[in-house]
């Protein structure tokens, strides 16, 4: 596995925050093989001491996309280490995302995690929020905009050193023409990643744009590009599920195009095992979700700020086949 050196610096400062949260919230843990056996599960201790709190986290995931379940995997594990009570809902468009905030907000939670897609569209609940006290982490997308919408900091990864490392990859492996399908229109992120590709390929690089929420239909979109475009030697997603579509169009429009993807899943992983993928990046989803809740539970018990305030990325790494065997346990719990 293999990581961007432009983000082995943030990178270190995530896992600083882990080891300043081992200090902090030491006395809640337990010790021994107890402890061994849940750290086994993807589980935590005995839950903090200090007083429950409200965690609410709001993002832009649409209908299957199971990377917010890992997500939400670290996020619960956080929670329930923290003695945090925590709240989750999603929709793809920028509009209901900001009423779902609104709603968290009239609930009077302590804490705000929030994707920013489609930043805009949150801009001014998310002033709401801080007017109100409310403290805000942002996660995962959008992070030019959080300090200037006023979080506490940003979890995620750099989508432009992302897509940069993916170009670099493809060098590498001597592709000429990538496609480079967009499963959400409008979400900046991915917008982002296809452009640090173009960024650094030295092949050419054309955008696709499919209906994320319909499988079948990204299927037959992506299926029918690689039949015109016979020219096409690789196909870059976005996310884990459009891996597996890219997989059946692949067979199906008769392409030899080789498929790589933006996130891991137990899937992916697979499909890396079976050589049906070259590689996937990994942003470690689970860990934007744990960092989040435990920044917000650092920040009301012990005045923490991740990262001083700057992004902490968890990503990229580029993951091969020959990660398999190190993932494969990870996966299939639903923690990488």
């Amino acid at each position: 596995m293999r990581t961007n050196r432009k983000a082995a610096g943030r990178t270190a400062a995530a896992l600083l925050t882990a080891c300043a949260l081992a200090l902090v919230a030491g006395c809640s843990g337990s010790g021994g093989k107890d402890s061994e056996d849940k750290a086994d599960d993807g589980g935590s201790g005995t839950a903090a001491k200090t007083p429950r709190m409200k965690i609410a986290m709001v993002t832009h995931s649409g209908e299957g996309d199971t990377f917010w379940d890992i997500v939400q995997s670290g996020a619960k594990v956080a929670a329930e280490k923290d003695n945090v009570q925590f709240l989750y809902a999603a929709n793809k468009e920028g509009k209901e995302q900001a009423q779902l905030i609104q709603s968290y907000i009239d609930q009077d939670v302590d804490g705000l995690v929030v994707s920013l897609a489609k930043p805009e569209a949150v801009k001014d609940v998310l002033a709401k929020a801080t007017a109100a006290g409310i403290p805000v982490v942002t996660i995962n997308s959008g992070a030019e905009f959080s300090e200037p919408f006023g979080a506490l900091s940003h979890i995620g990864q750099d989508e432009a050193i992302a897509g940069e490392a993916v170009g670099e990859e493809l060098n590498k492996r001597g592709k000429k023409k990538a496609l480079c399908v967009i499963h959400e229109q409008g979400n900046v992120s991915l917008e982002g990643r296809c452009a640090g590709v173009k960024k650094t390929f030295e092949g050419t690089v054309e955008n696709l744009n499919i209906e994320g929420t319909n499988m079948p239909a990204s299927t037959s979109s992506i299926e029918a590009k690689l039949q015109s475009a016979k020219d096409i030697d690789t196909v870059v997603t976005l996310g884990a599920p459009f891996a597996a579509a890219s997989v059946k169009a692949k067979e199906s429009a008769g392409s030899s195009a080789e498929i790589n993807t933006f996130d891991l899943n137990e899937d992916v992983v697979k499909q890396l095992k079976a050589k049906e993928i070259g590689f996937a990046v990994d942003q470690q989803p689970y860990l934007q979700g744990y960092l989040a809740v435990d920044e917000l539970w650092l920040n009301k018990n012990n005045g923490n700020v991740v990262g001083g305030g700057k992004p902490v990325l968890t990503g990229p790494a580029l993951v091969t086949e020959k990660d398999v065997p190190a993932l494969e346990k990870f996966t299939a719990r639903g923690t990488r």
